[in-house]
């Protein structure tokens, strides 16, 4: 087990995919949300624009930004 391993490192959501988090990827669904609700997804370099394209095209995409550890997270 690497440092990179242990259970507190964020890992990208792409199914699958067990790299770590690089990206912030913030959406809502208005029909279950409120407004003021954001969920995030993490993703890795590789997975980032996979998931931003589809939660962009359901209209839920919010923004993208880089992952901040520690940051709260939904």
């Amino acid at each position: 087990m690497t440092s990179e391993d242990t259970p507190t490192t964020a890992i990208c959501s792409a199914k699958g995919c067990r790299t770590p988090a690089v990206w912030s990827v913030v959406w809502n669904n208005p029909k279950l949300h409120p407004p003021d609700r954001r969920k995030v997804w993490l993703a890795c370099e590789e997975h980032r624009q996979h998931l931003a394209d589809f939660l962009d095209v359901r209209g839920f995409l919010i923004e993208v930004e880089p992952f901040t550890p520690g940051a709260p997270r939904d």
